[in-house]
């Protein structure tokens, strides 16, 4: 499975009204995984097993709840019997594929 999360804390901002400090605790715990990721200026996208995956987003948002009374989470699945692992890039490479012809 793939899931693209996007965690926000709420009151935790900086002066600016910055939350990347909280994000990149998240990413943190995400990269620290060691399952297959990416970062981008919206979501984060992870992929794996549904327990594995879930386990990591829970280890996220509790990681910047330390931070902030509240937390929002974002949270989009693509589960696809038969397509297993290689599928955060491969289904770039699918569409990239059609954009050449």
């Amino acid at each position: 499975m793939i899931v693209a999360i996007s965690i926000s804390p709420s009151g935790a901002a900086d002066e600016d009204g910055s939350v990347s400090a909280a994000v990149a605790d998240a990413v943190k715990v995400i990269r620290d995984s060691g399952l297959p990721n990416e970062t981008n200026s919206m979501f984060t996208n992870i992929e794996g097993e549904w327990d594995e995956v879930m386990a990591v987003v829970k280890a996220a948002v509790l990681k910047v709840a330390e931070s902030s009374p509240r937390v929002g989470l974002v949270l989009k699945a693509d589960l696809r019997r038969g397509f297993d692992s290689g599928q955060l890039t491969a289904k770039v490479e699918r569409v990239e594929a059609h954009l050449t012809d």
